[in-house]
């Protein structure tokens, strides 16, 4: 276990060493919460939002809100359809914000399995981009790998996970296709049975900048079919 531990430690501030490299990115928020709830015994609801600023908490960069249903078709095999409704703020090169919207339905598939009792998955999503001012339709593909690694030991009461992710954007055009790269490590804190909060460092890499983050989020999950049955 603290083996493991003084490894995500050692990434995470590895990583924050590059956050004072840069100008106007060194203080980029990210704050999150997620839920999921079991709805059958095949299907699972997952909904989260999410605020980003480019200093502690008031200059807004993003906010979104995201929903969608998934089913499972076989063990740790899920597909998926899902909406998410951003707004996003962007900096001009005068220094005035620029706001849009944007309307993102969104297809994927999940699968699941473990490394010893490292759990490993990897999402595969497609979604269609209608941003306005100016209007803008972009289709992007994404493929997130993800691990979840137990500080405890075998048999322990879980109090302190390690998280590790990268995820791949592209967009479907035959030039310049690259939209981003998201690295992000960092530890998960037990706060019941089915809660936890998450604090990490986000690494994200598109053409020409790079921008950090420090993350902040919640989540937690519910079975509704109890409810149900009552």
């Amino acid at each position: 276990m603290k083996i493991k531990l003084q490894l995500i430690i050692i990434i995470v501030l590895g990583f924050s060493r590059l956050v004072d490299a840069q100008s106007r990115d060194n203080y980029n928020m990210w704050f999150q919460y997620l839920m999921s709830a079991k709805l059958t015994d095949k299907n699972t609801l997952t909904a989260l939002s999410q605020y980003r600023s480019f200093d502690m908490a008031y200059d807004t960069r993003l906010f979104l809100i995201s929903a969608y249903v998934d089913y499972e078709v076989a063990n740790e095999v899920r597909p998926a359809v899902g909406a998410m409704f951003l707004v996003l703020d962007s900096y001009r090169s005068d220094s005035s914000k620029k706001e849009r919207y944007e309307k993102r339905p969104f297809q994927q598939v999940s699968l699941g399995g473990n490394i010893g009792r490292t759990s490993i998955s990897h999402r595969f999503r497609v979604e269609e981009r209608f941003i306005s001012n100016p209007d803008e339709f972009i289709v992007r593909l994404r493929y997130l790998i993800s691990l979840r690694i137990p500080f405890n030991r075998a048999g322990e009461k879980e109090k302190l996970y390690g998280i590790l992710k990268n995820e791949i954007r592209m967009n479907v055009v035959k030039e310049d296709p690259f939209d981003s790269n998201r690295l992000t490590a960092g530890i998960g804190i037990k706060t019941g049975k089915n809660s936890a909060i998450e604090v990490a460092f986000i690494n994200q890499l598109e053409t020409g900048s790079t921008s950090n983050y420090a993350y902040i989020g919640y989540r937690n999950s519910f079975d509704w079919r109890k409810n149900k049955n009552k």
